[in-house]
């Protein structure tokens, strides 16, 4: 896939989870509305079941031709993994992972049946909802277990690096659309959260623009890290580039070390820009409606730019050592 290609991508799922957001906290604040949109839209474990439940009991109810096609689609939902069990079947021998797939559909079946039925669940709303997420979490974690499993089994199968690095290549893809969902959709979503419940305990609405302005400045502080992180992600794609151009060439050292100097330059960024916040706050705390200290150890990061350097070390010493035995021969 072209770079032009991803970075198109990430910023349509950027603004996809703006826009989004933005929507969702317009519609909370209505009163009406705002009862009835975290009751369907209670966690993210719990999507799509909850709303899906909703709606096939709305169908169920609506007569004996809804009753009936409510039946049908909850069957076709629940069995989907199973069909596909036994198409996979009949193409190639199963794998013990594919068993996981039969397991997911009797899940679905009672995650479905609870969500169709919530007051078979404890009482209380809140309480249904979260049963509703816990059951939800069951079936992710059987999916993500095919999944992770099943690639896995396509790592060790591989039989030439360059096929490893396609799928390395795969994944960075994948962890560059997550960073963009962490800043865009859950700290965005936080900050429209923390902006509301600060104008709700302040209802005279008088001297609150410092705090707004500490609440955009620990979101960009909370969301720098993965911002960082995604530049770091296309450092590494272009690294995988070159030496899959040529290993170990000067451009692939060229590439190591930009890496490694993008890693440093995120990590002390996130610790500067952690230490600057909490002084900012202690500075303006008489002007604070709101205090949020934010104490991060990036024991990751550290990690990641000893790795990285390692790795540009270790691209190093092979090109010397290759030309010394080029010199030889």
């Amino acid at each position: 896939m072209k770079r032009k290609a991803i970075h198109a991508f990430l910023w349509w799922e950027a603004a996809l989870c703006v826009l989004a957001i933005s929507v969702r906290s317009i519609l909370l604040q209505g009163s009406a509305i705002g009862e009835v949109i975290p009751r369907t839209f209670a966690s993210l474990m719990a999507f799509p079941f909850q709303q899906l439940g909703l709606g096939l009991r709305t169908l169920s109810l609506s007569g004996e031709t809804g009753n009936l096609l409510a039946i049908v689609i909850y069957a076709a939902c629940c069995l989907f993994p199973a069909i596909a069990l036994l198409v996979v079947s009949r193409r190639r021998r199963l794998y013990p992972e594919d068993t996981l797939l039969a397991v997911l559909s009797v899940v679905l079946f009672i995650v479905l049946y609870f969500a169709i039925n919530p007051r078979l669940l404890p009482h209380g709303v809140a309480v249904i909802d979260s049963s509703i997420a816990i059951l939800g979490s069951v079936a992710y974690s059987v999916l993500f277990g095919y999944i992770v499993l099943k690639a896995l089994r396509s790592f060790f199968a591989a039989r030439t690096s360059r096929r490893l690095q396609e799928y390395l290549v795969i994944l960075l893809y994948i962890l560059n659309a997550l960073f963009v969902f962490v800043v865009f959709g859950v700290h965005f979503s936080n900050l429209l959260d923390s902006w509301a419940v600060l104008r709700a305990a302040n209802t005279e609405a008088l001297g609150l623009g410092v705090s707004y302005v500490f609440l955009i400045l620990q979101y960009a502080v909370n969301a720098l890290p993965y911002a960082l992180d995604i530049l770091v992600v296309f450092a590494v794609l272009d690294l995988l580039q070159e030496q899959a151009a040529a290993s170990y060439s000067a451009g692939a050292v060229m590439a190591a070390e930009k890496l490694s100097r993008l890693c440093g330059q995120a990590l002390v960024a996130s610790v500067v820009s952690n230490l600057t916040f909490n002084l900012l706050q202690l500075l303006f705390l008489k002007n604070l409606r709101v205090v949020n200290n934010i104490v991060q150890v990036p024991l990751f990061s550290i990690i990641f730019v000893l790795a990285t350097l390692l790795l540009a070390q270790y691209i190093k010493e092979s090109l010397q050592l290759k030309e010394d035995n080029s010199m030889f021969i």
